[in-house]
């Protein structure tokens, strides 16, 4: 009988960055609120939307689908270490003011 001969294969662990300082860069319009959190140089470290979180039609224009993106990225963005942001606001929507 032949020997069952199976390959082992790691997979790299991604490592976290560790940032303390960021931007928050929310794209509000009257459909839709896109949250994203970068490092100073614009790199990306976290996004979230209110799409994303399973609201749908024209739930994902509302404040509150807006507020949820805001939590959930910012959740992500603090694994990274990050602590002080800047805010940039674009947009027309409900969900500039969450």
């Amino acid at each position: 009988m032949a020997a069952d001969k199976r390959k082992v294969v790691s997979r790299k662990r991604r490592e976290l960055k560790k940032v303390d300082k960021g931007q928050v860069h929310i794209q509000s319009t009257f459909n839709n609120t896109l949250v994203t959190i970068t490092d100073m140089n614009g790199n990306a470290i976290s996004w979230s939307s209110a799409g994303s979180l399973g609201f749908r039609g024209s739930r994902k224009g509302t404040p509150f689908a807006a507020q949820m993106a805001a939590e959930t990225a910012a959740k992500a963005a603090k694994e990274h270490g990050l602590r002080l942001v800047e805010v940039y606001v674009k947009g027309p929507g409900a969900g500039r003011e969450s």
